[in-house]
């Protein structure tokens, strides 16, 4: 059984989804045994507190630099024996010192086809603003491997919604969290457990 730690900032949302998804069997060969959150008080935390997962706040905002804060992240990671690490809305991009030695062990989910409306800057809102501004018609999210540059590593699944004319971009978060994140990424990170993604020049196919 792999250890699943995710990695929070904020309300939980995705948390919940992998949440439920490993209490209805949807995750398989895994467990979440901790969630980390960057700020305390968060409703996240709550979230895991309900389920009777063990959490653990390391707020950004005691350490001087992103280099410092990752090298506690790192620390904390390896006292958990990690062995799947899910960034669930964590709002820190890691340094290298992290995504070095957890290669191909960090999964993380983007609101947005990768490789559009991606990279350093685009989170939240700013990711559906930007689509609706380009006048896109369809939309969705990527869960990918984390790697030393932001939203870069290798794409393990994608799904899409389509763009409505009449959408905001709190509408479309929305549509897309609802339809593609909160599904998508439980099911990577079953995926992951069970052994069945496999990394080829550094792509990531699902095994049959």
């Amino acid at each position: 059984m792999k250890k699943i730690v995710v990695l929070v900032s904020g309300g939980g949302t995705n948390l919940q989804a992998l949440i439920d998804a490993e209490k209805s069997g949807i995750i398989k060969g895994g467990k979440i045994t901790c969630v980390i959150s960057s700020k305390p008080g968060v409703y996240a935390l709550e979230r895991a507190e309900n389920s009777g997962i063990p959490t653990r706040v390391i707020p950004r905002r005691e350490y001087p630099d992103s280099k410092t804060y990752s090298m506690a992240i790192l620390d904390a990671l390896n006292e958990e024996k990690a062995d799947l690490v899910v960034l669930a809305g964590f709002m820190t991009i890691l340094d290298k010192c992290v995504t070095k030695a957890y290669t191909y062990k960090i999964i993380n989910v983007h609101p947005a086809l990768i490789p559009s409306f991606c990279g350093e800057g685009f989170y939240g809102l700013k990711v559906h603003e930007k689509a609706l501004d380009y006048g896109v018609k369809v939309s969705g999210a990527t869960v990918h491997f984390v790697n030393e540059e932001a939203d870069a590593g290798a794409i393990i699944l994608q799904g899409t919604v389509d763009v409505k004319r009449d959408d905001t971009p709190a509408i479309l978060q929305r549509r897309i969290m609802e339809n593609v994140e909160w599904k998508l990424l439980p099911k990577a990170v079953s995926l992951f457990c069970q052994d069945k993604i496999e990394i080829s020049d550094g792509k990531a196919y699902v095994k049959e």
